[in-house]
């Protein structure tokens, strides 16, 4: 079983400015619960209580949140608003953290490659908060793709079709189809153009990643704007050996944009509300 999942925090989250100026992009609010702690209760059930978070400057929010709060917690004990920290508390009680800074932005195969003093020499999840995932019919994305690496023991990227015109925002992949929602990778671009697109099929914010990606991300060599794509690294494991594209079961929410942020409160306050 895969204990461990690497959450990549170390961007700035400028699209949200001037709100992130001093606050981290992973702590912005779906209703009442920050996004990173969306993306942890998903890690955990899982089952990977080993949370290792790369981090960057002014991201300490992140840290203080997943740690006890005693002066805050007398002040409302044995009162209805205690009621309000039972699921951080089950975090907390359950999951052990680990952080480490990332210095440089340089893309995010790098801030993966910073993570590898946490996580070691064994296969992990990863986490992008931006990309909140909502399964209400079922387990969670994370878990659906644990449940196929305990039968095919290789790295598993989440996919989901986009509009053609929409393509030049993900990586984008194409394969050989193993069944209705699994491919054999063959074929991984990052932020192609439309024409150059080889499918419709987006990763998005989730993966299983085998320990040797550690090698080939530090083999990549930096492409547009000097940073280090895991989509590069990912390509090379393909070549050598198998990744699949997963076609996950749910919902999932670009909470990296405005757009996405507001459709994924209003989906989240109906489900609060009922």
């Amino acid at each position: 079983m895969i204990k461990k999942c690497l959450f990549p925090a170390a961007g700035y989250g400028t699209r949200f400015l001037p709100a992130t100026k001093s606050m981290p992009k992973e702590m912005m609010p779906i209703v009442n619960k920050p996004l990173i702690e969306y993306g942890v209760e998903e890690a955990l059930e899982a089952g990977m209580s080993d949370i290792c978070i790369v981090t960057g400057r002014g991201k300490r929010a992140l840290e203080d949140h997943f740690d006890a709060n005693y002066e805050l917690e007398h002040q409302i004990s044995g009162s209805s608003k205690e009621e309000l920290l039972t699921g951080i508390r089950k975090i907390i009680n359950e999951c052990t953290f680990s952080y480490t800074r990332q210095r440089e932005m340089k893309g995010l195969g790098h801030a993966i490659l910073t993570g590898q003093t946490l996580v070691g020499d064994q296969p992990f999840g990863v986490v992008l908060a931006d990309d909140l995932c909502i399964n209400s019919d079922g387990s969670g994305v994370l878990s659906q793709m644990a449940q196929l690496y305990r039968q095919f023991r290789c790295s598993i990227v989440a996919v989901m079709e986009v509009p053609e015109d929409e393509v030049h925002k993900y990586g984008v992949i194409a394969g050989q189809a193993i069944s209705d929602d699994l491919i054999r990778v063959e074929n991984m671009v990052e932020k192609p153009r439309k024409e150059d697109a080889p499918s419709n099929l987006a990763i998005i914010g989730r993966y299983i990643l085998t320990p040797d990606i550690f090698d080939l991300i530090s083999d990549t060599q930096p492409g547009k704007g000097g940073e280090i794509q895991i989509t590069d690294a990912l390509m090379a494991q393909a070549e050598r050996g198998c990744v699949l594209a997963y076609k996950f079961k749910g919902e999932r929410f670009d909470c990296g944009s405005i757009e996405g942020f507001i459709e994924a409160t209003n989906y989240c306050y109906d489900a609060f509300r009922k």
